[in-house]
């Protein structure tokens, strides 16, 4: 099985009053209920896409908390991830480390970047039933104005009507722009399938729709 999550920050203890007003108690705290709802989910054997930002803390302590979580890691790079330029740590705790990549889904096609791209590559492919066939998960913007900003624009993109060369039909834009912060999934890394599902129900509530 294979599961994306982002934004952890790990050891950042100002994000429980500021900005995301996590409301743990410490950064500690955070740090263990993240382990432990990460643990309730993962396996040993499953992979885990971490999509940045994964901690604010010193190599060392944000090794410790990544040798508790269960699966094999593997990490989009953020912008806060500083941690890793430390010559004391050991980054084959990931098995790979990448600004960017795209990767297969069962039969999808994903894009995986820290931050949010609005012209990312296949945005337009669609199967022949009319199914996305491109998403693209991204983290860096927390719950902020800039995701409203993402949502505004994800909204006008798929009401844009065009017609493509390969039909003969208008259509739409699919525009398959999943922001995967970990609270939006109560720190529980998702599948894309139930990423699709978190953010087709958030983005409903944010467009008035119940």
């Amino acid at each position: 099985m294979r599961y994306y999550i982002a934004d952890l920050h790990l050891y950042h203890e100002n994000l429980n009053e500021k900005m995301d007003c996590r409301g743990f108690s410490s950064a500690e705290y955070m740090n263990d209920y993240i382990v432990q709802k990460w643990n309730d989910k993962v396996r040993p054997g499953d992979e885990v896409i971490l999509l940045g930002d994964v901690s604010m803390g010193t190599a060392e302590k944000t090794a410790e908390v990544l040798q508790k979580l269960n699966g094999r890691l593997f990490l989009i790079k953020g912008n806060h991830d500083h941690f890793l330029e430390h010559r004391k740590f050991d980054s084959s705790i990931f098995g790979w480390v990448e600004p960017y990549k795209e990767m297969r889904d069962n039969k999808r096609k994903v894009v995986l970047c820290h931050y949010p791209m609005f012209c990312y590559n296949g945005q337009y492919r669609r199967s022949g039933d009319g199914e996305p066939l491109t998403y693209m998960l991204y983290g860096h913007v927390h719950n902020t104005r800039d995701e409203q900003l993402v949502n505004e624009f994800i909204n006008r993109t798929r009401q844009t009507v065009y017609k493509s060369v390969y039909t003969e039909q208008e259509e739409t834009i699919p525009c398959q722009m999943i922001n995967c912060f970990c609270m939006f999934s109560d720190y529980t890394p998702l599948t894309l399938d139930e990423w699709i599902v978190v953010d087709e129900r958030r983005r409903g509530m944010l467009n008035g729709k119940r």
